[in-house]
């Protein structure tokens, strides 16, 4: 089945959908379940009070993504899409000092960050490398209700039950059936074909069998947050927050461009260095916590935005309406890559989060200036292609050093295979689901210190002064 756009597309704060937006989607569902949505252990009195294990990647990175504030914040009855960044640290802030959780249609509820939320650097749980555990007490400390959930990429939060259901293929998706419901790009290629219609027009199609109404006011919405914190980006210096001591250099670079523009004889990559400025000023607003949209992860979330900036911006032949296949065909791609691999770095590396986000971008790049399916395919398998191997090692934990370059880069790669397939006919040796294939099997093959969890690789070879 088809994954919805609106998964793969999601409104939400930095520095990562699968370290902290995951962890305070996990934490409502927990109180949710609290109020009466999961049936308590037998014996157990009124629940009173709520204690937290992050595991695997959730533990050893969780400091450096703010996993223990994301759960924090859940626990609050704070959600991704609403919360507003400025008052985080207040309300963090009142919780310490109470050491109790006041919400709507729950007693009060005794949770010390300080004690009750626990990094736990032992083995992984077995399911997924983000996983956690939320437990809760009545008041003689009997065992009230406890769920392990996984974050397993882009925000996306799955019980263990869920989990082991998905795996087995016994999951069963929601609402009316879509017409086209393709799960690999084989099977989307020939619906397209016989229905006549392209990439965009089919998943459009599928979002109205969903019963999605207004879908191009939230295609709209997407596009508005996503320029919008490229503007963010571009109009803000100073330090990244973390301890790194980053710079956020998107503000210099952008002046110099602007500067630079009416030279007579402009460097003929000035291109590159727009699409890199673009896609750190979304990186520099994710390190930093702010608003963005996953794309398909926090992570990654520059280099679709960058990608679709530089076509709004500097290329011709651009409408609402091709703005919007844009977005609707890099949501079909990344909903494929999803669904036949992964796109947690935790699971699989960077190379399924910058690497699906690049081959989204290439896609989407490539519909919009008139590529036909096949095409489109094409240049959403050579970007995916060239990030094979690539791995997940932040520095210190942080969605910083490499990953706001990473994102710049992933950019010029494809708007580069966007280009290359529209030099040819759609035909070519590789097919992206046997990509996708390989990209699975090199991260399961791939160490676990390379895939997020901070123990090799660039994380562990920094300067040491």
């Amino acid at each position: 089945m088809s994954v919805p756009v609106f998964e793969i597309f999601k409104h939400g704060i930095g520095p990562s959908s699968s370290h902290t937006m995951g962890p305070m989607v996990a934490a409502a569902r927990f109180l949710d379940d609290l109020r009466g949505g999961a049936e308590r252990i037998p014996g157990a009195g009124e629940v009173a009070s709520v204690r937290v294990s992050l595991h695997g990647s959730l533990a050893f990175t969780g400091k450096g993504h703010a996993s223990d504030r994301a759960v924090v914040l859940g626990l609050l009855g704070q959600r991704p899409e609403t919360l507003d960044p400025d008052a985080a640290d207040g309300l963090i802030a009142g919780l310490r000092e109470s050491g109790r959780l006041e919400l709507d249609a729950l007693p009060p509820l005794a949770f010390d960050p300080d004690t009750d939320l626990l990094f736990d650097y032992g083995p992984a749980l077995p399911l997924h490398a983000n996983g956690m555990i939320f437990r809760a007490f009545d008041r003689a400390g009997n065992p009230f209700l406890t769920t392990t959930y996984y974050s397993v990429g882009g925000g996306f939060v799955q019980t263990e039950a869920e989990l082991m259901a998905a795996r087995e293929g016994a999951a069963q998706p929601s609402g009316a059936a879509p017409p086209h419901p393709f799960r690999s790009a084989r099977e989307m290629l020939r619906m397209g074909e016989a229905a006549g219609l392209s990439i965009a027009a089919m998943t459009r199609a599928n979002e109205a069998a969903r019963g999605v109404r207004g879908l191009d006011a939230k295609l709209d919405a997407l596009s508005e947050t996503m320029n919008a914190c490229i503007d963010r980006g571009l109009s803000l210096d100073g330090v990244l927050p973390g301890g790194l001591k980053v710079k956020r250099r998107a503000r210099a670079i952008h002046a110099a461009l602007l500067a630079e523009r009416h030279n007579n004889r402009p460097a003929p990559h000035v291109a590159n260095e727009w699409m890199s400025v673009y896609a750190m000023a979304v990186n520099e607003e994710n390190a930093a916590g702010g608003r963005i949209v996953t794309a398909p992860t926090n992570g990654a979330a520059g280099t679709v935005p960058a990608v679709l900036r530089y076509w709004l911006d500097h290329c011709d032949g651009v409408t609402d309406a091709r703005r919007r296949d844009f977005l609707l065909t890099a949501a079909a791609i990344g909903g494929i890559i999803k669904t036949n691999a992964s796109i947690s770095g935790a699971e699989v590396g960077c190379q399924g989060e910058v690497g699906s986000a690049a081959a989204m971008a290439a896609a989407g790049l490539c519909a919009a200036m008139g590529g036909s399916n096949a095409q489109v395919e094409n240049a959403a398998e050579i970007a995916l292609e060239h990030h094979l191997g690539m791995t997940c090692d932040p520095a210190g934990g942080l969605v910083q050093v490499p990953c706001i370059e990473r994102n710049a880069l992933g950019a010029i790669k494809a708007v580069s295979a966007a280009a290359l397939a529209l030099r040819g006919d759609g035909t070519h040796f590789m097919p992206l689901d046997n990509c996708i294939k390989v990209m699975l099997e090199t991260g399961r093959d791939m160490s676990t210190k390379y895939k997020e969890t901070s123990t090799g690789g660039i994380a562990v070879n920094l300067p040491e002064c």
